[in-house]
């Protein structure tokens, strides 16, 4: 009876040790013309867990309407663990049956504003920048597309800044090239949450669920996924 007690003890205080535990998400996206890296790395417990997502290559597909996609994951640091590449499309067909899923499941819960927008003032935002440089090859029409550009940072900042919690001040910065036609972006993001708060939502999700099963698409935006061995 001594070791169920103490079992049980055990058990409890884990599931409080991850309701209690802060997921940290680190977001690098880097696009240069036509070359694009996206990596997120999650972590838990001051980085002692970690997974990463390398997507490496976004590509338009010469045969199809569609968007290439090659990536690969790995627990923790080494190398040595990383998943083969695997290889996906996005069609437009796809994206469509996501939106048209995602609307179901929106139409299923009640008051499902209220509970996303109470999880995301939970989420902070601890570093954020983004960097870009553009070039169109003439001096004014640069211009035009740098003020352009200053206007939707600062659009996209005001909405962030508004359903999340900043901890600092982002970083942006737009440099224009007069002379070539070049779009260069860096973005870095960290933001923080505890997982409590994200089974929270959940189960809130559940509990004001309404009707039955929704009639959801089983055609997804990632098709024709396959695998290849690095």
């Amino acid at each position: 009876m001594n070791w169920l007690v103490i079992a049980l003890i055990i058990i409890i205080l884990f599931i409080l040790l991850i309701i209690f535990s802060k997921l940290t998400i680190r977001l690098n996206y880097f696009h240069h013309n036509d070359n694009d890296e996206l990596q997120i790395q999650f972590r838990i417990w001051f980085g002692l867990i970690r997974y990463t997502m390398n997507v490496p290559l976004v590509k338009i597909d010469d045969d199809s309407p569609s968007i290439v996609v090659k990536g690969n994951t790995k627990m923790g640091d080494s190398s040595e663990k990383q998943s083969p590449t695997k290889e996906a499309q996005i069609t437009k067909d796809g994206i469509k049956s996501n939106f048209t899923n995602a609307k179901e499941i929106f139409q299923h819960v009640v008051n499902v504003n209220i509970i996303v927008k109470k999880f995301m003032k939970k989420i902070v935002i601890k570093h954020f920048e983004w960097h870009s440089l553009v070039g169109v090859g003439d001096a004014v029409h640069t211009a035009i597309i740098t003020g352009a550009l200053w206007t939707l940072k600062g659009s996209i900042m005001g909405m962030l800044s508004h359903f999340l919690r900043l901890k600092e001040m982002p970083v942006l910065s737009i440099t224009p090239h007069f002379q070539l036609a070049i779009i260069q972006t860096h973005i870095t993001c960290i933001f923080q949450f505890r997982i409590g708060y994200a089974i929270l939502a959940g189960l809130k999700l559940i509990k004001f669920w309404k009707g039955g099963r929704p009639n959801l698409k089983m055609e997804t935006a990632c098709s024709k996924e396959k695998t290849k061995t690095v």
